[in-house]
């Protein structure tokens, strides 16, 4: 048998029995509150998430495709590549702030998230959305419209649903950077706090299948 030959069906071999080819995706589709802003990346709440599944699911790849400064649209241009490159069997989808921040019609924003959770669920892959708060200086009627629009897209597509990733975060100011819109590395990992609990019962329905 070829030299080449054997080293492939070696390497098939070794693969198989390290799990490798069972190994499962999740993707994170967010902004700077996902992509560690100001920080060292082992120190958001992504790099985190790996840190702690990681004896649990050994076969699981966690991707994390956000972006500082991302929008719905910039988000929902990127994500059909994504979704091929990965294959995800879940997503976590944590944009619509910046969209927010600068005033952007908001029915556009949930349109596009409304997209990004239609690709998602095409491509066979279980969406895990986070909602979000924005300051009260945009006025109540925009901040609370924009706080509803996550749970109108998770009644709508039936998702698991985080109303607000920077609960017990946002508002202790030990635990947000100055600019008092970003969670610090210690706030990090009371996000993380936040997001397990919905990721978790997602990851444990596969393994159950």
């Amino acid at each position: 048998m070829p030299f080449k030959i054997r080293l492939l069906i070696n390497s098939i071999v070794l693969m198989l029995s390290l799990g490798i080819a069972h190994a499962s995706s999740l993707l994170v589709m967010g902004d700077s509150l996902s992509a560690a802003h100001n920080l060292r990346q082992q120190d958001g709440w992504v790099s985190l998430l790996k840190t702690s599944l990681a004896h649990s699911y050994p076969n699981l790849i966690i991707n994390n495709a956000s972006v500082s400064g991302e929008t719905s649209q910039g988000g929902l241009a990127r994500f059909p590549a994504l979704l091929k490159e990965y294959s995800p069997n879940w997503v976590i989808l944590e944009l619509g702030a910046n969209d927010a921040l600068r005033g952007y019609p908001l029915d556009q924003t949930q349109a596009n998230l409304g997209a990004m959770i239609e690709q998602a669920h095409n491509a066979n892959a279980e969406v895990l959305l986070l909602g979000n708060r924005i300051p009260q200086n945009y006025g109540k009627r925009y901040t609370e419209m924009f706080f509803g629009l996550y749970k109108t897209l998770a009644d709508q597509y039936n998702l698991a649903y985080l109303p607000f990733m920077l609960k017990d975060v946002a508002t202790d100011k030990a635990l947000m950077q100055q600019d008092g819109l970003h969670p610090t590395a210690e706030g990090q990992k009371q996000v993380l706090k936040n997001i397990q609990p919905y990721i978790i019962p997602l990851l444990d329905k596969e393994k159950k299948q």
